[in-house]
Formats: C-alpha cells, sequence, structure tokens
C-alpha cells in the first residue's frame, strides 16, 4: 500500500510564524513510527518568491526523510524555485514540471501558474507534458498542481482558481484509467471533490486556514490561529482504493 504526505502553502517568508509552523510539520512527518512512500507539496512554498524564503525552505524540506516533490505556487518565483529547490542555477521562466516515479505509483506535478497573477492555467506545453506522462506510465498517476479546477465554496479562492479547466478535463478523461487523484493546493483548507472522474484532494494550510462564508462574514477570511494541517494519502494499486486522512500538527514540541 502507498502512504503519500501532502502538504502545502507554507508561506515561508510571510512572518516568523510561517516557518515555526512548517518546523512543526516537518518535525511531525520525520517522527513517524513507520515511513511513508513520498512528501508532495503543492505550491506556495514561499510568500514573496524572494531567495532567502527559499533558502529556508530547502532547509527545512531537507529534514524529511523521504522522496519529496514540489511544485510552485501563485506567490512562488519561478526562477528563484528553480535555483534553490531544483539546484537549477541558470533560473528560468518556463513551467516548473515534475515528475517523481515511486515503485506503486507516479507523481507528476504541474505548473498551474501564471506569473505576476493569482489565478491558474496550464499551457499548452504543460499539458502536453502530463498527457505524455499519463500515456506513458505503467503505473497509477497522482497528478499535482496549484489552483484547484473545481468550486470549493469559498468565494476568495474560488475568483482565483484554475482557468479553462476543460482544457486539463480532456487530458483527465483520454487518460482516466491511468490518474488515481488530483492534488490540489491553493485554498488552504482541506476539501475533497471530484474532476472528470477523478478524486480530489485539496490539502489544507500549513501557515493558515482559509474560512467558509457560514464562518466568517469578512470576504478573505484568514484564521492564523488554527493549527497547521497535512493529509495523509493510502492508496491500494491493486485494488484501486484510495483513503485520506487529515491530521493537525501541534506547533509545540
Amino acid at each position: 500500500m502507498l502512504t503519500l504526505a501532502h502538504i502545502s502553502d507554507t508561506h515561508i517568508g510571510g512572518s516568523e510564524h510561517s516557518v515555526q509552523r512548517m518546523e512543526a510539520t516537518v518535525r511531525y512527518l520525520a517522527e513517524l513510527h513507520e515511513p511513508i512512500d513520498a512528501v508532495v507539496v503543492t505550491g506556495d512554498v514561499a510568500d514573496h518568491g524572494a531567495a532567502d524564503e527559499y533558502e529556508i525552505s530547502r532547509e527545512l524540506l531537507g529534514r524529511l526523510p523521504y522522496p519529496t516533490i514540489v511544485c510552485p505556487g501563485n506567490h512562488d518565483s519561478r526562477a528563484e524555485f528553480r535555483k534553490a529547490l531544483l539546484g537549477d542555477g541558470d533560473g528560468g521562466d518556463a513551467p516548473v514540471n515534475q515528475v517523481l516515479h515511486l515503485p506503486e505509483a507516479t507523481i507528476a506535478l504541474c505548473d498551474s501558474t501564471i506569473p505576476g497573477r493569482p489565478e491558474g492555467y496550464l499551457d499548452d506545453t504543460t499539458l502536453t507534458w502530463l498527457d505524455g506522462v499519463l500515456e506513458s506510465a505503467d503505473r497509477p498517476v497522482f497528478v499535482g498542481m496549484h489552483h484547484q479546477p473545481v468550486p470549493l465554496g469559498i468565494p476568495y479562492v474560488d475568483e482565483i482558481m484554475l482557468r479553462e479547466p476543460e482544457r486539463l478535463a480532456q487530458v483527465l478523461l483520454r487518460r482516466s484509467r491511468t490518474v488515481a487523484a488530483l492534488l490540489i493546493g491553493h485554498a488552504h483548507t482541506a476539501a475533497s471533490a471530484n474532476f472528470a472522474g477523478v478524486p480530489v484532494r485539496v490539502a489544507a494550510g500549513v501557515s493558515s486556514t482559509l474560512l467558509l462564508p457560514a464562518e466568517s462574514t469578512q470576504r478573505a477570511a484568514i484564521d492564523y490561529d488554527q493549527p497547521p494541517g497535512l493529509s495523509f494519502h493510502l492508496f491500494e494499486p491493486d485494488g484501486g482504493w484510495l483513503v485520506t486522512h487529515s491530521r493537525v500538527v501541534a506547533t509545540q514540541p
């Protein structure tokens, strides 16, 4: 059985608060009693896309004793992300699409960011890349990205969700037997949905939690007091079942 930890929206650099919460999350994962297969981080690693924020992020992620794969979010800088987290000294502004092959599954992370914009979009290069990964896959594939392709009932984040999601749907429907789930960030809330016949799993925010309209009268209500959250995705390739467990992390050792 495959076990993935899924974290998102660390926003390192926004405050010391964000660093402390990420430290607690990394410590929690590193001290698990049994090893897991990988950690997936679905974007907004840094808060301002600054080089020093990625240096902190690299050091923290480096403490994880598991394979770790990370995609950018709308707060990230592609160039600085590449330099610090991927070792690409030249940086570059092309989409940061990555794949991680595990014995029981493949993880394909797509860059859904539009530089300088909060909403998301998968360009032709990224969709062609994803289609190729799915076509050649010999095991189930978890597809990840920052922006959600479906509304989540939080107006603020739904206004900056993935644009033209039907483009992604066409790829997923064509390769539906291959895709295990979509792993998403951006919304700072644990949520589940379905898109193009594929389960959608949205990670809670490490840095903060976005509240539902029923929880606050503010348009963009952000709760910094709720503890960091993460998900564990358990997947049985032979049976094809997927179970997700949500956890909160104590911020004190």
